[in-house]
C-alpha cells in the first residue's frame, strides 16, 4: 500500500491550475505541471483495501491500488506497466475522464478520495519523458486482415491490441487526422492534440495503417471492404446529435454543440473556415442548452472567443452537493459539479461575476430573431419536477415564470441519439437495437458474420474510458473468431 495511515495525515489536494485571467486568453492546457512531491504524497493516501472499488468502477478495471504503491514508492516505470496493463491510453483518460475511480475510491465514504487520475496522467506523463514507452511489434504475424472503422478510443484500442496479437490492422477515418472526438471535440485546453499525435505515431510505427479521408461505405464500398479483409470493427461513434423541435430552430445562429467544438478544433489546427460557416462568439449573448460537459466545453470555448454573456440551460433539476440515499457510494456520485469552463466564466465573463450562468428546471418553448433570420431571443418558462407512479418524475410548467434571455448564439448540447446510419451501417444491412445502435451478441459481433461493433456505435454515446474498454474486449473477440476460422 501507500504509507501506513497515510490517509490519516495527508488530507487530497487538488491539482494546480494556471490562473483564469491567463489561461481563458489561450487553448493551452489547464494544469500546471505535477510535482514528485506532490503525486507520492497523494499515492500515500491510498489504503490498498482489500476489496477495491476504484477498480471496480473503472472501465477498463485500472489496478489503482497497485500502481498507486509504486507511484509512493518513485517507481515510476513498474506504475506505468502496471497501467499500460488494462489501460492503452492513460494521458486520455488521465486528462477528460471523470474518474468512476474516485466516486468508487474507499476512502471516499467518509474522506475524500485518492486523487486517482491526477496520479494516472502523471505516471504515463513521466513514461514519455523518460522514453519508457516505445512501439510494441507483435512477434510473428498472422495472414489475418482486420479493417477498423473509426480512429476515436474505440478504434484505436481495437486496432492496437489485434496489431499486438499479429494480424495486419488498417484503419480507416473519414476526418484527415487521426483521434475522433479527442481530435475533433474536445477542446484543446482540456487536451491538446500533440498528445493523441504522440499516441497514433505510436501506432505507425507499431505498422498499424491509417487511410484518411474515406467514409467507408461511400468512399470505399462494402464489397470491396468485405474482400479485402478477413474481420471489420465498426468504431465509429454515437454522432447523430439530439435536435431541438421547438418554433424558431430554423434560425440562423442555432447549432449543434459538436460543430461549434469541431470547427474550433479545425481553426486551431489552422484550417481556414469560409465566413459563411464561421461559428463566433466573439461579442455575442450565447445560450447554450444542455447541462453536461459538452455544453460546459462550448462555455470554455465561447469565453475564450470572446463571448458578451454566457448561460448554460438544463431541463433537469440542479444536482445536490452531497450524495443523496438514492445514489449510495460506491456508485458514480450524482452531485453537483463544477467544471472548470464555469469557474472561468463567473470569475471573468465581461469582468463580473456572473453566479447564474447555469440555470436549472428551464423548459425551452421557442426562439425568434430579427427580419435576416438571425436568432436574438430565447424563449422559456420553469417547470417543476413532481414524483409520479413508480418512482418516475414527471414535469409541470410554474405559471407565471415565462422569461427571455438575448440570444445571438444558441448551441444545442442535448446528447446524440445514435450512430448515423446514411451509408456505412445501411449498406452493411447489420441488425439494430432498439435504440439505434449496432446490435451485437456477448462477443460483439454483429447480425453478419466477421463484422464487430465497439464503443459509442455499439452501445450508445458514453465515456472515453468505455470505448477503450470496448475496443479491446472487441479485440479480444475478432482475435478468437480469427483463430477460428
Amino acid at each position: 500500500m501507500g504509507k501506513l495511515g497515510g490517509f490519516l495525515e495527508i488530507p487530497r489536494e487538488e491539482a494546480q491550475k494556471r490562473p483564469v485571467d491567463e489561461r481563458i486568453k489561450d487553448y493551452k492546457e489547464l494544469y500546471k505541471p505535477f510535482t514528485d512531491e506532490y503525486l507520492i504524497q497523494q499515492a500515500s493516501r491510498c489504503m490498498d483495501c482489500g476489496i477495491p472499488f476504484c477498480h471496480f468502477s473503472c472501465p477498463v478495471g485500472n489496478v489503482c491500488p497497485e500502481w498507486n504503491d509504486f507511484a509512493h514508492k518513485a517507481k515510476w516505470e513498474e506504475a506505468l506497466e502496471v497501467l499500460h496493463s488494462t489501460n492503452n491510453f492513460p494521458e486520455f483518460t488521465g486528462r477528460v475522464c471523470p474518474a468512476p475511480c474516485e466516486g468508487g475510491c474507499v476512502l471516499g465514504i467518509n474522506q475524500e478520495p485518492i486523487t486517482i487520475k491526477n496520479i494516472e496522467l502523471n505516471i504515463v506523463e513521466k513514461g514519455w519523458e523518460k522514453g519508457w514507452i516505445k512501439p510494441i511489434l507483435p512477434k510473428n504475424r498472422t495472414n489475418k486482415k482486420v479493417a477498423v472503422i473509426g480512429s476515436g478510443p474505440a478504434g484505436l484500442a481495437a486496432a492496437q491490441q489485434l496489431n499486438r496479437a499479429g494480424h495486419s490492422v488498417t484503419v480507416y477515418e473519414r476526418d484527415s487526422k487521426a483521434g475522433g472526438i479527442m481530435t475533433y471535440g474536445i477542446p484543446d485546453y482540456k487536451i491538446e492534440k500533440w498528445t493523441v499525435d504522440r499516441r497514433i505515431n505510436q501506432l505507425e510505427q507499431e505498422e498499424i495503417k491509417f487511410v484518411y479521408n474515406t467514409n467507408v461505405g461511400v468512399d470505399l464500398s462494402i464489397d470491396d471492404l468485405e474482400k479485402q479483409y478477413d474481420a471489420v470493427v465498426l468504431a465509429g461513434g454515437s454522432k447523430l446529435a439530439r435536435d431541438l423541435p421547438v418554433y424558431g430552430r430554423e434560425l440562423k445562429g442555432i447549432h449543434y454543440a459538436m460543430d461549434y467544438l469541431v470547427q474550433q478544433n479545425k481553426k486551431l489546427e489552422g484550417t481556414e473556415i469560409p465566413a459563411d460557416e464561421l461559428i463566433n462568439a466573439d461579442g455575442k449573448s450565447v445560450v447554450v442548452i444542455g447541462g453536461g460537459d459538452t455544453g460546459a466545453d462550448c462555455i470554455g470555448t465561447a469565453l475564450r472567443q470572446g463571448a458578451k454573456e454566457i448561460y448554460q440551460i438544463e431541463l433537469l433539476e440542479k444536482p445536490p452537493l452531497d450524495r443523496p440515499q438514492s445514489n449510495p457510494w460506491p456508485n458514480f456520485p450524482q452531485v453537483l459539479k463544477v467544471n472548470t469552463a464555469h469557474e472561468e466564466a463567473e470569475l471573468c465573463l465581461g469582468g463580473v461575476c456572473n453566479t447564474d450562468i447555469r440555470q436549472w428546471n428551464i423548459l425551452t418553448k421557442e426562439f425568434t430573431g430579427d427580419e435576416k433570420g438571425n436568432v436574438t431571443t430565447f424563449h422559456a418558462v420553469r417547470v417543476e419536477w413532481k414524483d409520479g407512479e413508480n418512482g418516475r418524475k414527471y414535469m409541470e410548467e410554474v405559471p407565471g415564470t415565462e422569461f427571455t434571455l438575448d440570444a445571438d448564439l444558441v448551441l444545442l448540447a442535448i446528447g446524440f441519439v445514435h450512430p448515423e446510419h446514411e451509408g456505412l451501417i445501411s449498406n452493411l444491412g447489420v441488425e439494430l437495437d432498439g435504440r439505434g445502435n449496432v446490435k451485437t451478441d456477448e462477443n460483439y459481433m454483429t447480425s453478419k458474420s466477421g463484422i464487430f461493433a465497439a464503443g459509442d456505435m455499439r452501445r450508445g454515446q458514453s465515456l472515453i474510458v468505455w470505448a477503450i474498454n470496448e475496443g479491446r474486449k472487441a479485440a479480444e473477440a475478432v482475435d478468437e473468431f480469427l483463430k477460428s476460422n
